[in-house]
């Protein structure tokens, strides 16, 4: 009698982690800054999202991992594998092969909107999962910067990895010692819905990776001090409106203030093809906006009355619109269910 084959078990865990918009204060959550002071920034998650599937590989296939995202990769060691975040991720949490990997995201990555952050917070919660463990939105934040920015070095801040973990409306304090506060925002009925209502995101085309970018910022940050304590200031404003009477021309007004600092950090945060499609958004209507992210390519974002959404749209051409909602949870492990 033949003897009976081994029972292959897949153990399929998928999560979902937002993608963020961030109002103000970006730059501030940089350890340049908030070791100096401190820095604050306030975000929000929005409906799209990055999928990261982990699942047993397959005995029969001969590689110890494979990884799918905008690349295939096969490696038979850890140290084999070119995905940094990810070979750091299994670092990490010494995760041994064989493994498959996969993940997929609703919008294009280097567009300014912490993909790569979301990336981290998402694998790191699967592989978690995987290993039978329920983590803290503060352990995966602080798990997936320490493998961005301490591991690979990245010139990046953590605001990123605490807007993915935790989502929501949030406004983040980044404290010298390097420790973060999460004060989540709680809006009077409606306002979040009428601060997407009035928000406006088009896609410009370009992609662009944030270290590059981060990185002159970095090294302009004393000669930029003041310029970021009043971004920071910003954030503040900001908070305080959406929590004491949404005020969209207000909110557009210091977004628009905010923006015009912003672009002044470093040489590679705009250019003259952004400068213009900004300017012919606030003519046809817009009351300010801003580029998403560290800068130099990805999403363009304003303010607007509604009934101004079509003269904005047509006075930016053949850009593509993103429609936006609000999302109040941050990354989520969707398979399996857990009651």
């Amino acid at each position: 009698m033949a003897d009976r084959p081994r029972q292959l078990t897949p153990g399929l865990i998928v999560t979902r982690t937002p993608l963020r918009v961030s109002f103000a204060g970006g730059g501030t959550d940089l350890p340049g800054f908030y070791e100096r002071d401190y820095g604050a920034v306030l975000s929000t998650t929005i409906d799209k999202y990055l999928y990261v599937t982990v699942k047993r590989h397959g005995e029969l296939f001969d590689e110890g991992f494979r990884l799918n995202y905008s690349q295939t990769e096969q490696a038979q060691r850890l140290e084999g594998i070119k995905n940094n975040i990810a070979r750091e991720c299994l670092r990490l949490l010494n995760i041994s092969p064989p493994l498959y990997i996969s993940t997929i995201g609703d919008l294009p990555e280097f567009s300014g909107l912490g993909s790569s952050s979301s990336f981290a917070v998402g694998l790191l919660n699967a592989l978690h999962a995987y290993r039978g463990e329920r983590v803290s939105a503060s352990q995966l934040a602080e798990e997936a910067s320490s493998v961005e920015i301490e591991r690979l070095q990245r010139p990046i801040g953590k605001q990123d990895h605490y807007a993915a973990a935790f989502g929501g409306l949030n406004f983040f304090t980044f404290m010298p010692d390097g420790s973060v506060t999460v004060a989540s925002q709680r809006l009077p009925e409606g306002v979040i819905g009428r601060l997407f209502d009035h928000l406006l995101m088009v896609w410009i085309g370009i992609q662009r990776d944030a270290g590059l970018v981060l990185t002159e910022q970095q090294r302009n940050t004393a000669n930029n001090l003041h310029a970021l304590h009043v971004m920071r200031e910003h954030a503040r404003q900001l908070s305080s409106l959406t929590r004491n009477g949404f005020d969209p021309m207000v909110f557009g007004r210091v977004l628009d203030e905010t923006w015009r600092l912003k672009r002044r950090l470093a040489t590679t945060i705009t250019n003259d093809r952004i400068d213009a499609w900004y300017e012919r958004a606030l003519g046809a209507g817009a009351f300010g906006g801003k580029l998403c992210g560290a800068g130099g390519g990805g999403f363009l974002l304003f303010v607007m009355p509604p009934e101004r959404r079509a003269e904005v749209r047509q006075a930016l051409g053949d850009l593509m619109e993103v429609p936006l909602r609000y999302e109040a949870q941050g990354s989520r492990v969707l398979l399996p269910v857990v009651e």
